[in-house]
């Protein structure tokens, strides 16, 4: 037996450190792809609603049709191919039109988001071409006004 320069060779112990690079690599492309799809996940356009104290909720049975007025006065329809880009009062008209035919459809909702900074006049027209599509009732979409308390 030869005596190898009065060292042992140890063994091997195993490693107790978790080895966390991997692991920061993946949490990163996840935070980025998170950063990336979140803003593409909103739907709709951005409007100022107004508020009102007497907002309640509706039960939808069927998705209701949504007409946009944004604060320039243009329309959007939540039906519509794309439905991020404002429409044409002919367009709203013959897209409203397709989605109110039929009798299924009859009982749909119908809402008007108008910002609260546009012209009246401009939410009007647009209830008015939803009525003339054959919408027989027409809501107004508000948000409820933030409570001051039990004593208002």
């Amino acid at each position: 037996m030869q005596w190898s320069g009065g060292r042992r060779r140890a063994r091997q112990q195993p490693m107790a450190e978790i080895n966390l690079v991997p692991f920061i690599d993946v949490m990163l492309v996840l935070l980025i792809i998170f950063m990336i799809t979140t803003p593409l996940l909103t739907q709709g356009v951005k409007v100022n609603l107004p508020e009102t104290a007497t907002a309640k909720s509706l039960s939808r049975p069927q998705e209701p049709l949504i007409v946009t007025v944004d604060a320039k006065g243009q329309f959007y329809l939540n039906v519509a191919t794309k439905p991020g880009q404002p429409v044409t009062e002919r367009v709203l008209a013959t897209l409203a039109g397709q989605q109110l035919a039929g009798a299924a459809n009859q009982q749909r909702p119908v809402l008007v988001r108008g910002d609260q900074q546009v012209n009246y006049g401009r939410i009007m027209e647009a209830m008015v071409i939803l009525q003339q599509a054959g919408a027989g009732n027409v809501g107004l979409v508000t948000q409820a006004a933030p409570s001051k308390g039990p004593r208002g």
